[in-house]
């Protein structure tokens, strides 16, 4: 369908031509404006914040963008979508005083049938950004919440009322609007929206620079590149499409160029775009939720997930190499290197943000949000800068326009993934489906600790097929979690443990969006990207079990040399490993010694 002149004027976003509309413009900058306020404002009632957080992400997913463009019917029930949502959310925000005093329960049947649309507006919100799976998932919760009383045996519930079940999910904090709604209002939309604008400038030509000169050297030069600039990328993002997608279009067609194979090449960048979900400082949404569940200050999280960070792009590292050994990939021309004077030049637009990020962090008071607006504001100031170190406001306005309606859209879509969550958390709260769900892990493990693992690492790649990784965690960290935590793992540990499989899902077949993404880059079928993916990738199925087998490599604040050579240990295993699947050299000493390698290789990482 064509759309109307007046609206193609007035509603359409661009990214890659950096055209936006006049409204799209206006909607970005309410919604970059009200969180960055929020972070100021001081103690603004929860029933108003996050239905608030929920209609400014609305008409993201409804009317503007791609998902505008699906046809006439989608086109104009999104309108629908969109009004409806808006009103029953300004609705609990205007009435926020007498529906705290209905205490969850309903009155009558227009609250029901209101409370009920907005659920169904929050499914098909959730559907239109991410597909089926998460509103399936949510949809068969909630299923179970009006009809588990029908069923017999331990895994029925005693039953609720309609209205009480739905009130208890729209206006109280105990589902649409509770705790990962709230930390997504008032943490993971500022980091995003310090990701827009750290993306939207000079930082992206800062931090491919700085990996270049570092990397591009060694042997297998273009892909090391492509690893080192998507740890940069990824820990600014937290996204693993958007860094795939961002880096992607930059690293894959140079190894390209420069004769990697197409299924290589495409693999090198969907692996290590994963990585920067767990890749501090900033990391992904799903750490800042896990701060919430563990209830720990995320710079412990922060510091915790280091060292296991680093085992990641290593184990990408590892692989690399080991197929430049087999095949050989040789480093990039000099003349390709963009030489030390050009990254002088250009990072300190990456280091700036993130020395004030840390520093607020670190060595001071102040919260995580403000920590995010001080760096945002920063790093607004910076998009007047060209590439070349000119001053232009032309391009500062631009730059500006682009970050605000980029991270608008990635804001909304978090937003959709985390409001629809929260109905399977709700629900698993007022039912207690998480403990039954979990008492059915611990009887199928029979108690043992190493069945559990596998059990929570299968189920985190099984439901991260179909889901982003934040909603992929909070579903299995509310089943499993408890489950390891109960027999003896400490929480910390076991939420992480959750969190890197449910992230291991981007490269996992058969359905793994990093892979997808970065094989339509590189033009070539994802199947056997996919396959090198897995190759390359062998390592981490195994560090999440490393970690669990050696949790010193967990506790670096505290006892540093203790967890730097476990670390050395792990990454001895992982560099055996790569060898043993992916091999050095078609030699026959070397090949037989290929069979050794992995027992070995696991032995080092395993070994209590």
């Amino acid at each position: 369908m064509k759309r109307p002149s007046f609206f193609d004027t007035w509603l359409t976003v661009e990214m890659e031509g950096h055209r936006f509309g006049v409204i799209a413009i206006g909607l970005a900058v309410l919604l970059v404006g009200f969180h960055m306020w929020n972070a100021f404002a001081g103690l603004i009632p929860n029933l108003i914040t996050r239905p608030a957080h929920l209609a400014l992400a609305l008409p993201w997913i409804f009317v503007l963008g791609a998902a505008a463009q699906q046809g006439r019917a989608a086109y104009w029930s999104g309108w629908a979508f969109l009004a409806v949502g808006l009103t029953v959310s300004a609705l609990i925000m205007l009435n926020r005083r007498d529906l705290v005093q209905q205490y969850g329960a309903l009155s009558g049947p227009v609250q029901i049938v209101l409370a009920s649309a907005l659920i169904v507006v929050v499914l098909e919100m959730a559907r239109r950004a991410i597909k089926i799976v998460l509103p399936a998932v949510a949809s068969i919760v909630l299923a179970y919440a009006f009809f588990g009383a029908f069923i017999p045996g331990k895994f029925g519930h005693a039953g609720m009322p309609a209205d009480y079940l739905l009130g208890t999910l729209t206006i109280t904090e105990g589902g649409l609007w509770g705790t990962l709604t709230g930390t997504s209002v008032d943490t993971i939309a500022m980091f995003v929206i310090l990701g827009g604008f750290i993306s939207a400038g000079q930082a992206g030509t800062g931090f491919m620079a700085f990996a270049t000169q570092i990397a591009g050297r060694a042997r297998a030069g273009a892909a090391k590149v492509a690893i080192l600039s998507s740890a940069f990328y990824g820990s600014i993002s937290g996204v693993a499409a958007a860094n795939t997608a961002s880096t992607g279009m930059i690293t894959i067609p140079t190894m390209k160029r420069l004769g990697y194979p197409p299924q290589l090449a495409a693999a090198t960048e969907a692996v290590a775009s994963t990585g920067g979900q767990i890749l501090p400082p900033v990391m992904g949404a799903g750490i800042f939720v896990m701060a919430e569940l563990v209830r720990v200050p995320y710079t412990e999280i922060m510091v915790a997930a280091l060292l296991p960070a680093i085992l990641f792009f290593m184990a990408a590292w590892f692989g690399v190499h080991v197929y430049a050994l087999r095949t050989n990939l040789t480093a990039l021309p000099r003349d390709a290197l963009p030489g030390w004077a050009v990254v002088a030049r250009s990072m300190p637009f990456f280091l700036l943000p993130f020395s004030i990020l840390v520093g607020t962090l670190v060595f001071t008071s102040y919260t995580l949000a403000y920590a995010a607006v001080f760096a945002t504001i920063v790093t607004w100031i910076t998009l007047i800068f060209e590439a070349n170190g000119s001053l232009s406001l032309r391009g500062w306005y631009r730059r500006t326009l682009l970050a605000v309606v980029t991270a608008a859209q990635q804001v909304a879509i978090i937003a959709a993934v985390i409001v629809c969550a929260g109905i399977v958390v709700g629900v698993f709260n007022m039912t207690g489906l998480g403990i039954k769900l979990t008492s059915l892990i611990l009887s199928a493990s029979d108690g043992r600790l190493w069945i559990a693992l596998l059990l929570t690492a299968l189920a985190a790649l099984v439901l991260g097929m179909e889901l982003p990784t934040t909603a992929a965690y909070v579903i299995c960290a509310a089943v499993a979690a408890p489950a390891l935590m109960g027999m003896g793992l400490p929480d910390l540990q076991a939420h992480l443990f959750v969190f890197w499989y449910a992230l291991l899902c981007t490269i996992t077949p058969p359905v793994c969006g990093n892979v997808f993404i970065a094989a339509a880059i590189a033009k070539t079928p994802w199947l056997p990207v996919a396959g090198n993916a897995m190759r390359l990738g062998v390592g981490l199925f195994v560090i999440p079990l490393g970690f669990v087998a050696n949790p010193e490599i967990l506790n670096l604040a505290g006892d540093p040399i203790a967890a730097l050579m476990t670390m050395a240990q792990i990454a001895l295993g992982l560099w055996l490993i790569s060898f043993a699947v992916i091999g050095a050299a078609r030699q026959p000493l070397l090949e037989a010694l290929r069979v050794p390698a992995l027992p070995a290789g696991l032995a080092l990482i395993l070994v209590f």
